[in-house]
């Protein structure tokens, strides 16, 4: 019996007879010969007919094939150096073709799109190499991050998506009715992971959280994937040890497991091939001194404004993309502004203005790629923030409970996952990044 093969696999099956199943990703035909290149979601292999070794009605058959129409096609593995394809060196000399499905006429054409019409059909761009080379970066991100995770004893336990109360700022919360009540979709699953650590120490959550944001740039999205590790007894410097390791072993891992890939969307993997432990760290005031210093050195005024900065804000794009360009590899800044961050952050002992905060900024104008803290473990403190930013306690009585009932020290962060493929991609907007993005002015398809 032939066997029905992925084109991943056709190396293993040099000069026997197989069959794929299959969409017509592109054709050519020269004279009596024609081209096919199909594509099964794993590869994309060349398939070739000779009009005088094809049955009429098969050659005819190829012939009339449109982009995108499904089928089985039966032939010959055989190596071949000039072979182009996914993975390539590899061809397929038909003896049989089952038409499944004629495509109608496709909207995706070779010439150029605009994003909108691309996004509008979205669910036929996947289809396309470099969309599909991308996701499948994104998928190998998924599994490093889970692989690290649960080698270094990390548990995974899922947190809500419905909340009650703001897990972030309350300006950015999507509002929903809960059978009556004010509900939420949730920011972060942080809060909850600070409960699941007193039962099993060191625990991540990973999965879809919200932001309300009207925001435009090409580092957002309303709806995003986030993975969230939260250790119990973890200090500040503990938390920049792990993040070293863990963002080093995604990055070296998907350049392993994916160069074809990343070399399809031509992504420079020069700058990428330095993320290795140890990432430079830099206080929050030294990098207003950096920025002050990048400011005097330009003499674009332009760019001395965007540069501008004022102690006890929040760094913008242009800030953290002058920051990061000043290394050669992502660097930690630590020790933010309170007021510039969530409410749970521990304040630095003496200075209770600045919190014992970090985040990672990427190089390459990507910006931050993780977010974290120690987080407050002393009640009064909490119950203190609470009422100062004026939160509703009621909602928050059991996340203050955590500290009533073995409280501990401990850290957190938050990895954007659209934000790391977008920066290991090389992309230029994070709609890529996710099959179907959610944005200020997109929710279709």
């Amino acid at each position: 019996m032939t066997p029905v093969i992925q084109i991943a696999d056709i190396a293993n099956y040099d000069g026997q007879t197989v069959t794929i199943r299959g969409w017509l990703y592109n054709s050519t035909h020269k004279g009596k010969l024609i081209f096919l290149q199909i594509r099964d979601g794993t590869g994309i292999v060349q398939c070739v007919l000779f009009q005088r070794e094809a049955p009429p009605e098969i050659f005819e058959a190829a012939l009339n094939l449109t982009q995108e129409s499904s089928l089985t096609v039966t032939g010959l593995a055989r190596a071949d150096e000039r072979a182009p394809g996914i993975p390539g060196k590899f061809e397929i000399g038909v003896k049989d073709l089952h038409v499944i499905q004629l495509a109608e006429p496709y909207p995706i054409q070779p010439k150029e799109h605009g994003i909108e019409f691309l996004m509008d059909h979205r669910h036929l761009w996947v289809r396309s190499s470099r969309q599909w080379a991308i996701l499948r970066v994104r998928a190998t991100i998924i599994k490093t991050i889970r692989d690290w995770l649960d080698a270094h004893g990390y548990l995974l336990v899922d947190t809500p998506i419905i909340s009650p109360a703001a897990g972030e700022e309350t300006t950015t919360l999507f509002g929903i009715d809960y059978f009556g009540a004010q509900a939420y979709l949730a920011q972060t699953g942080q809060l909850y992971n600070e409960a699941n650590i007193a039962a099993f120490g060191k625990v991540y959550c990973f999965g879809p959280t919200f932001r309300a944001e009207k925001s435009k740039t090409r580092r957002h999205l309303s709806e995003f994937w986030m993975c969230e590790p939260e250790m119990a007894f973890f200090t500040l410097e503990d938390l920049m040890a792990m993040e070293e390791a863990f963002i080093s072993y995604i990055i070296q891992t998907t350049l392993q497991e994916r160069r074809e890939e990343l070399e399809m969307i031509g992504r420079d993997v020069t700058r990428l091939q330095n993320v290795t432990p140890p990432f430079p760290r830099i206080s929050y005031d030294d990098a207003l001194d950096l920025l002050k210093q990048r400011r005097e050195e330009t003499d674009d005024p332009e760019q001395k404004a965007l540069l501008e900065m004022t102690w006890g804000t929040d760094f913008g794009s242009p800030h953290e993309t002058a920051i990061a360009e000043s290394f050669d590899k992502p660097v930690f800044v630590y020790h933010y502004p309170s007021a510039a961050k969530a409410f749970y952050m521990t304040p630095v002992e003496g200075r209770p203005e600045v919190c014992r905060s970090v985040d990672l900024l990427a190089p390459e104008g990507y910006g931050e790629i993780t977010g974290g803290s120690e987080r407050i473990f002393d009640v009064e403190l909490l119950e203190q923030r609470v009422a100062e930013i004026g939160l509703p306690r009621e909602a928050y009585a059991w996340y203050l409970d955590l500290r009533r009932f073995g409280g501990v020290p401990h850290a957190g962060f938050g990895l954007g996952l659209e934000r790391m493929v977008a920066w290991v991609c090389g992309l230029s907007h994070i709609r890529e990044a996710v099959p179907y993005p959610r944005t200020l002015t997109r929710l279709y398809p």
